[in-house]
């Protein structure tokens, strides 16, 4: 076998190993986060939330209703304007949606979670098949390069953030392959002294495509753009520099040309005005980066991020004091095509997201990975063989593997503790819900999966909780078996549950589960 068909080979195998993995884990995902569902309905509904139709508080519906909003039904298999129309009135661009959209047509008139999930999946191969050939440029003459790069390639996709970002069904998977697309030909650029223009076109196409999958990408490219601009100007190279310079020019006016509704998102929208509210309020810096340093030791590192960095300062000790080693290795040259746009994404992404949630920094948090592996390979050089050095880089990424296991780690969005709800829903409390809805505390969307899951439900707004108003919504309802009732934040508590049971006759209730924004009571 020559040694391209090896490689191929190789690839092959550890792709297939991935998409394993990630099939394993999307078995077990059990819930929807409020984001998820808005993705479903906003690649399929008729309007932006469910809860604006007319006649959907103060009224019983059955699962099908919400279902709606979570799928495509048979009439809506070739309407895509829902993709269009509803990103106009949020605050994302359409890409992922229409990509979304198009793999919910495969399950058409019920929910499944599996189209945004095998969207994620195979995206994800081409994620790692990009990490592949950006640690190939960094590992470049290194001894069994092509099997340390996709080992580590490997490895950084199957972090407790990769299955997160897989099993999420949100854009950032998307976002996370326009990082790993434009790093790479931003690689490619940086080796070409003359100007390449299908590398141009390539460049220009990924910026496109990037734009219109998420606005926190430009923080990435537009730093990358600054390091290639300086380095043309201070090289006067000034031909490349216009013809790159044209390139974002062109890539940035199409991608106004197909959404011209960029500008009010980014500038205008409570998303963007958030944001640059967010830039500009210093007194949230350190907190906010140190919450998100957290965040990425916790999910990118599978806790490992801080053991990692007292490796290192161990070892400067070690080799300052008391090796005294002067030996040197020389660092790959594209490291800081790598490094310098990932920590400013970080900083300005931790500044000025509106929470401080894993998914915002989801597309760098591979490279910050294989980052990380790669510097602590490179200090181990400048004290051990290649061999040793080998040898502790293969028991970190051992140790990697291992850590979800000692540390009870799943991925965020996998919710296996709402599993026994979600199931007892759909089975032996199938049973007339009622949720005591207070609608300043507006998170319907975070439950939704259990109204698709039950036959009859009632969302009642805002109510003055009388037994006269409770024994109006239950009328000619069959309670025998009991109900199961819903009550979210802003409420007090007891004195619903304490009117429902009188005004029913009920014998007792039973707190059931504490969900993202609601409680879930059963009474009997």
């Amino acid at each position: 076998m020559n040694t391209r068909k090896k490689e191929i080979l190789i690839v092959s195998i550890f792709l297939i190993i991935q998409t394993i993995i990630y099939v394993i884990y999307g078995t077990q995902k059990a819930y929807i986060h409020m984001d998820e569902a808005y993705s479903l309905g906003l690649a399929s509904y008729k309007q932006t939330e469910i809860q604006a139709n007319e006649d959907f508080y103060d009224n019983w519906h059955q699962k099908e209703y919400y279902e709606d909003y979570l799928s495509v039904q048979d009439n809506e298999k070739n309407d895509y304007s829902p993709v269009y129309e509803n990103q106009k009135n949020d605050v994302h661009p359409p890409l992922y949606y229409l990509l979304l959209r198009f793999a919910m047509g495969f399950s058409v008139n019920h929910y499944s979670k599996w189209p945004g999930i095998i969207v994620n999946i195979i995206i994800y191969l081409l994620i790692t098949f990009f990490m592949y050939l950006i640690l190939n440029k960094l590992l470049i003459n290194e001894n069994k390069q092509k099997e340390k790069a996709i080992i580590l390639a490997f490895i950084s996709s199957i972090t407790m953030a990769s299955l997160t970002t897989v099993l999420y069904i949100r854009m950032y998977a998307l976002a996370t392959l326009n990082v790993l697309i434009t790093t790479y030909l931003h690689i490619k650029l940086f080796e070409s002294e003359k100007i390449n223009y299908k590398l141009l076109i390539s460049i220009g196409i990924s910026a496109l495509v990037g734009v219109l999958t998420h606005y926190y990408y430009l923080f990435f490219l537009v730093t990358l753009y600054i390091i290639f601009a300086i380095k043309y100007l201070k090289q006067k190279q000034f031909k490349n520099f216009i013809s790159y310079t044209l390139t974002m020019i062109i890539a940035g006016g199409i991608s106004l040309i197909i959404w011209p509704y960029s500008i009010q998102h980014m500038f205008f929208g409570y998303r963007g005005q958030g944001a640059i509210d967010n830039l500009v309020n210093i007194s949230k810096f350190l907190k906010d980066i140190s919450l998100y340093i957290v965040k990425l030791n916790r999910f990118g590192f599978n806790n490992l991020l801080f053991p990692i960095l007292i490796m290192f300062i161990i070892l400067y000790i070690y080799k300052r004091f008391i090796k005294k080693n002067k030996l040197k290795t020389e660092k790959s040259i594209y490291t800081k095509i790598i490094i310098i746009p990932s920590l400013v994404y970080f900083i300005i992404v931790a500044i000025a997201s509106p929470w401080v949630e894993l998914r915002y920094i989801m597309p760098i948090c591979g490279l910050a990975f294989i980052l990380v592996i790669y510097y602590l390979y490179r200090f181990l050089r400048t004290i051990y063989n290649e061999k040793i050095s080998s040898i502790v880089i293969a028991v970190v990424l051992i140790s990697v593997l291992i850590a979800p296991f000692r540390y009870s780690m799943e991925p965020e969005v996998l919710f296996s503790d709402k599993k026994e709800i979600v199931e007892k829903m759909g089975n032996e409390l199938n049973l007339p819900t009622v949720f005591f809805f207070n609608a300043n505390n507006n998170r319907f969307l975070d439950d939704i999966l259990l109204f698709a899951t039950v036959d009859n439900s009632y969302i009642a707004k805002n109510i003055d909780y009388t037994e006269k108003n409770i024994q109006a919504i239950l009328k000619d309802k069959d309670i025998s078996n009991g109900i199961v009732v819903f009550i979210n934040e802003g409420q007090d508590i007891d004195k619903i549950l304490i009117t429902v049971k009188k005004a029913m006759n009920f014998n007792s209730y039973e707190h059931l589960k504490r969900l993202n924004a609601c409680d879930v009571f059963y009474f009997e």
